[in-house]
């Protein structure tokens, strides 16, 4: 952690990790602050002001990329390289979770490589690797409602999905854009294809939507 005004580093945590590239969650949990970060040993809680292990949960796959997501009072963390994990983990606790009933519920199939998932409207979406296979899951109680059904427009998944207005928004590799119904079912409402190969996730802000392609940044909006 480092000071943010003049750079110093104010701690510093050894881990056992080779790699990690999934982004920190910074959350609130009884109006105190978390830093949560998964990885392939396992995904852990810090404390933002000193570094210290609040709790950590081993039960991921190697090589984790998606960032976790919070909600419910749990987080759900995922991974999908060499194997299938996603875990739902309860807030409130502190110490190693591993096996024991701060796991919520949990999946081992269907999980997505790169992709991170998405919250929205209590349901969990997520991919399986970087296909475009989309599972939706009620967050509450881990009830499948969509079974890695595939969506045809697109070719391969890097970019995470997002929702606004009761609508999801999915991308594909081949620069197709997917905008589903936000309900228990899949129900593509729209399907826009721009001609240029996009990874990048899709941005948001007011009633804007934001692209980036290979070559080009575009900006969907409204007229």
């Amino acid at each position: 952690a480092l000071d943010k005004n003049t750079g110093k580093t104010l701690w510093k945590n050894a881990r056992d990790e080779k790699t990690s590239w999934s982004t920190p969650l910074v959350v609130e949990q009884d109006g105190k602050p978390q830093v949560i970060v998964s990885a392939t040993g396992k995904i852990r809680s810090y404390e933002p002001a000193t570094g210290k292990v609040i709790w950590e949960c081993a039960g991921l796959t190697r090589n984790v990329i998606p960032s976790p997501v919070i909600g419910n009072g749990m987080v759900y963390a995922t991974s999908g390289y060499q194997g299938n994990a996603l875990l739902a983990i309860r807030l409130d606790r502190t110490g190693d979770l591993t096996g024991t009933d701060a796991i919520a519920w949990s999946v081992k199939k269907g999980t997505p490589y790169v992709p991170s998932p998405l919250l929205y409207n209590d349901r969990l979406y997520f991919f399986s690797g970087n296909n475009a296979m989309l599972s939706c899951f009620d967050a509450k109680s881990g009830r499948a409602l969509i079974d890695a059904e595939r969506i045809e427009a697109l070719q391969g998944v890097y970019a995470s999905p997002v929702g606004a207005d009761g609508r999801v928004y999915v991308v594909g590799r081949n620069g197709t854009t997917v905008v589903l119904k936000s309900s228990d079912k899949l129900e593509v409402l729209a399907t826009n294809r721009l001609e240029e190969k996009t990874d990048a996730s899709p941005a948001l802000a007011g009633k804007d939507l934001f692209l980036r392609g290979r070559e080009y940044l575009y900006c969907i909006a409204a007229k």
